[in-house]
């Protein structure tokens, strides 16, 4: 899993999947896995999926060539909510992109160490073993 920070304020985390380093085949492989990942913890709720590739082609808007596919995961953790400032890092999402030869799985932080740990397994586990 490969940390960067997106613009200089935003921590990813990214993993590069080589197409025949898991047996999932397409993105809505990945979305299943993620919404089973989901739905099995005790706190995390489901929300939405976006396709986001579809929604930039649809307004015409840039898409990098080498992107065949890009839909995001929404869902929350929400264990607590301390202040109304919670709900501007809320809810979570991993994005998941296709390429020719490869997918790319990413994701920003989670303020909470148990759920990036969480979201980190979900992603890494993916790898055929």
């Amino acid at each position: 899993m490969k940390k960067t920070m997106l613009l200089d304020k935003y921590p990813i985390n990214s993993l590069e999947i080589k197409k025949n380093e898991t047996e999932l085949k397409d993105i809505d492989a990945f979305i299943t896995y993620f919404q089973k990942k989901i739905e099995e913890h005790p706190i995390a709720v489901p929300i939405s999926i976006f396709d986001n590739y579809a929604h930039t082609a649809s307004i015409n808007g840039t898409i990098d060539e080498t992107i065949k596919g890009a839909k995001i995961v929404i869902f929350c953790f929400g264990a607590k909510l301390p202040s109304s400032q919670m709900l501007s890092i809320r809810p979570r999402t991993i994005g998941i992109t296709e390429f020719e030869e490869s997918f790319s799985i990413d994701f920003m932080d989670a303020p909470n160490v148990e759920f990036q740990v969480a979201m980190e397994e979900w992603t890494t586990d993916i790898i055929k073993k």
